[in-house]
């Protein structure tokens, strides 16, 4: 039997954007639309606090969460490519943060949890000496 999307990823969250969900939804707002804007704007964390509150499908939590992760990283390759353009160097480390999130999408999307740190920099420096 395969994880639950609670199982998989609530252990990622911190508590503060739990927090901040809660109160919202005590508010008595939609708690999967807040999801979808919070996952166009690229921000997985607040993403996973409301999903994790909700009642949806796993299949939808994945797929959102895994897009909340991939529109961060094209917002953080467009922002390393303005900052290129402004400062005149290049911003390897926001690229590397990019391509993170992109694997991190890659894991969610396959029912996997996501990557820890110390495997994110196994997998990049193994990456590096290709």
């Amino acid at each position: 039997m395969s994880a639950t999307f609670a199982e998989l990823y609530a252990p990622a969250l911190k508590e503060v954007f739990t927090v901040q969900a809660r109160q919202r939804l005590a508010e008595g707002v939609d708690g999967l639309e807040y999801a979808r804007s919070y996952a166009e704007r690229g921000k997985p964390d607040f993403v996973l606090a409301f999903l994790l509150l909700v009642e949806a499908g796993d299949d939808l939590k994945r797929e959102l969460l895994a897009y909340a992760y991939e529109r961060r990283a094209v917002l953080s390759e467009q922002k390393a490519a303005s900052f290129a353009r402004q400062f005149r160097r290049p911003f390897p480390l926001v690229r590397q943060s990019a391509r993170q999130d992109r694997l991190a999408a890659q894991r969610i999307r396959s029912g996997q949890p996501l990557p820890s740190p110390h495997e994110l920099a196994r997998l990049f420096n193994e990456q590096a000496e290709l």
